[in-house]
């Protein structure tokens, strides 16, 4: 997996959620001019007509291998495909410690922290819906961390 999208209505606050949890800033910004319709990255005052301009993407790189995580506006998702059906997970080193803190800044718990695989596999996973309505899963995962030990 190189890049995992979701969207957002309020991109802006959505930043703020995902750079809190990740604790890095967003790497990535893209704009568009709601007068005249120019787009920019990186500046969010338009060169064209010299109005200021919307958020439109926002992307993160995070982790071991840098993954990115975007976030386009709601507003240029098909209507045939709301909200995020996207099942992405993210190994996290203590899953109760992390599903506690998504929980406290908002997100509501989707699926309870369950053991895959039957007593004794060590794989363990959760999910909650951010405050954004997409899915996000939490996994303590044993081979990833053997992968990640074999490098």
């Amino acid at each position: 997996m190189c890049t995992v999208g979701f969207a957002a209505d309020d991109l802006d606050a959505a930043a703020r959620w995902y750079a809190e949890l990740l604790g890095v800033e967003p790497y990535f910004r893209a704009y568009e001019c709601e007068t005249c319709g120019s787009r920019a990255f990186g500046v969010d005052h338009c060169a064209e007509c010299d109005a200021a301009m919307r958020l439109g993407y926002i992307e993160f790189r995070f982790g071991d291998d840098q993954v990115e995580l975007g976030f386009i506006d709601r507003r240029y998702v098909p209507a045939a495909a709301p909200g995020s059906g996207a099942a992405v997970a993210w190994h996290v080193d203590d899953l109760g410690a992390t599903l506690q803190k998504v929980l406290a800044m908002g997100a509501t718990e989707h699926e309870p922290i369950t053991e895959q695989g039957g007593t004794g596999s060590g794989y363990f996973t959760a999910s909650v819906i951010d405050p954004f309505g997409n899915r996000l899963g939490l996994f303590y995962n044993p081979h990833y961390l053997e992968m990640l030990a074999a490098r």
